[in-house]
């Protein structure tokens, strides 16, 4: 059986590593990348080689159109497109909206948002030639309920929300799926800066009383991948009861 190939950004660590090898395991061949942590990524492409998955490394930056031509381009020479893109990519920002520069805004709207145009732009064609695929977006529930102090990522991910509902509207006459997972809190590197007493706190106000783990995502994700053609359009919420 010809194996799937899909694209994960940002898997150098946290969800989108968790699911590089996830999916290598399935028996997908892997697209890993990341913008600039290539010791890890090397280090998720020898654990996939290990377990005798496939991968293959594409380093490079998806808030910047050029590179995202650039990772496609070897895509294509590898295998022609995807069958599965997952917009993972992402980068959080921490204080009042009043405080914050022109260039700290870009990066967070170019990492959360850009990126997945940009992507999604470049792996549309083939999707459609073919008549199937699936695009996954890794969203939050702050897209959909908004956090003090997180209104750059907030509004990212709101967006990101907007584009995944009217892109599955223009996708699904040639059987292409677009779906978004609005995470909670995920036990990743992006809340190393949560102090002992501030994550207590958090977990109490999660119903489910503890953070979701990376692999609980990347299983998820993993299923939406070969969920039915029928599901599309939706901001899934995985949030242990947070909303």
């Amino acid at each position: 059986m010809k194996k799937k190939n899909v694209l994960i950004t940002g898997s150098s660590r946290g969800i989108g590593r968790a699911c590089a090898l996830s999916f290598a395991e399935a028996g997908y061949h892997v697209f890993i990348n990341c913008k600039s942590s290539t010791d890890k990524l090397k280090e998720v492409e020898k654990e996939i080689l290990s377990h005798k998955g496939t991968c293959t490394t594409l380093p490079g930056n998806v808030g910047d159109p050029g590179d995202v031509r650039s990772i496609f381009s070897k895509i294509t020479s590898v295998c022609g497109g995807l069958d599965v893109l997952i917009n993972n990519a992402g980068t959080a920002h921490f204080g009042l909206l009043s405080d914050m520069s022109d260039e700290e805004w870009k990066n967070v709207l170019d990492t959360n948002l850009s990126s997945v145009f940009y992507c999604c732009r470049q792996a549309i064609p083939y999707m459609i030639s073919q008549k199937k695929g699936k695009i996954i977006n890794i969203s939050s529930m702050w897209g959909v309920c908004g956090a003090s102090c997180e209104a750059a990522y907030s509004a990212a991910k709101s967006g990101l929300n907007g584009l995944t509902r009217a892109l599955a509207k223009e996708l699904a006459p040639s059987n292409v799926q677009v779906n978004a997972v609005a995470f909670g809190v995920i036990d990743t590197e992006m809340n190393v800066r949560l102090d002992e007493d501030e994550r207590r706190a958090l977990k109490e106000e999660i119903p489910a009383g503890r953070f979701g783990t990376p692999d609980e995502a990347a299983r998820f994700i993993l299923s939406l991948a070969d969920a039915p053609g029928y599901l599309t359009g939706q901001i899934i919420g995985m949030d242990g009861g947070y909303l």
